[in-house]
């Protein structure tokens, strides 16, 4: 009887004792892979990778040289993991110490881990997020970012994420006219949201900006909430909701609003108390103070209840595709 060839290439001085390795992978040089390793279809495992048993790598996933993937990571379809990236599983590892059960690292679809990375364990890192080459990963990192540094922090957003229509738009007057399409660009490509001026009044006694249901504001606020003195790098946000209306303004310093629909996001630079920003229901919404000095209003159209928050962003892309369907 012929032996049937295996389904995916391994090199004769490779490893791989797992039995579940997918159909069109290959496996390099010096690398080993244990037994209860799950990999996937079309993965590229490069020299000298190490997988251990309790790790579940996708399908077209690309493992460079130098990586060892230990147990409790999980590595979701077309991620890519640069040489040297270094993942960990115990926060506080002694010699001959073996924890019951390691904490779950997941990196999902679509992500990249830059060369030399340091992730902590028990993370999470967001669907199509870049990590820079060298950082230092102590945190869960949201999806469409790139972060970079020791410790890591965000520093922009990328394109090419499922929301791939981003644009980045000044948001604030500047002395300019509120109705300079330059300045309030209409209409975002974002559904349904929306750049509201908001009108100013000065004189030698300071100045003062306001407000009006069905004017400026388009619908009646039952709670309000100030973002502020958040640290440098951090984010707010990074949700959506069901039903909940949201109305945005930056009061002092700058922010950046991140809005997200599924399909398209725009990226808002707000810098002045003369415009808000209109979040209607899902819409994936993310908030970037520029310093500690920044305060940021958000008005919202009813009382907190954390069930009509989505946190998870693969949940919210199933959600708002599916609420958009004829």
């Amino acid at each position: 009887m012929t032996a049937t060839a295996p389904r995916f290439f391994s090199h004769p001085q490779a490893l791989v004792e797992a039995a579940h390795v997918g159909e069109g992978t290959r496996v390099w040089a010096f690398a080993h892979i244990l037994p209860g390793a799950v990999i996937g279809r079309d993965c590229n495992i490069c020299d000298h990778v190490f997988i251990e048993n309790d790790v579940v790598v996708g399908d077209r996933v690309t493992v460079k040289c130098g990586v060892q993937l230990w147990d409790g990571v999980t590595l979701e379809d077309d991620v890519f993991v640069g040489p040297n990236a270094t993942f960990t599983n115990d926060r506080f590892p002694r010699s001959r110490h073996y924890l019951d059960r390691f904490p779950r690292t997941i990196v999902r679809a679509g992500a990249s881990i830059g060369a030399n990375a340091t992730l902590l364990p028990g993370i999470e890192i967001g669907r199509g997020a870049m990590v820079g080459a060298g950082a230092v990963v102590t945190r869960d990192v949201p999806p469409g970012v790139v972060v970079a540094g020791n410790p890591a922090r965000i520093r922009r957003y990328v394109a090419d994420t499922a929301a791939a229509g981003a644009v980045t738009r000044p948001v604030t007057s500047d002395a300019r006219s509120p109705s300079d399409p330059d300045v309030l660009p209409r209409p975002l490509v974002t559904r349904d949201t929306g750049v509201r001026a908001i009108p100013i009044v000065s004189d030698s006694r300071g100045s003062l900006s306001y407000a009006q249901l069905g004017d400026e504001l388009p619908f009646a606020p039952r709670r309000y909430f100030l973002l502020f003195d958040v640290p440098e790098g951090e984010i707010r946000g990074a949700h959506a909701h069901r039903e909940l209306e949201q109305f945005i303004v930056c009061v002092h310093g700058s922010c950046r609003v991140i809005l997200d629909d599924g399909t398209h996001r725009d990226e808002l630079v707000l810098g002045a108390p003369d415009c808000g920003v209109y979040v209607p229901p899902l819409i994936w919404t993310t908030v970037v103070p520029a310093s500690r000095t920044t305060t940021v209003l958000v008005l919202a159209s009813a009382e907190y209840d954390d069930a009509d928050y989505i946190r998870d962003y693969d949940e919210f892309l199933q959600v708002a595709r599916t609420r958009t369907l004829p």
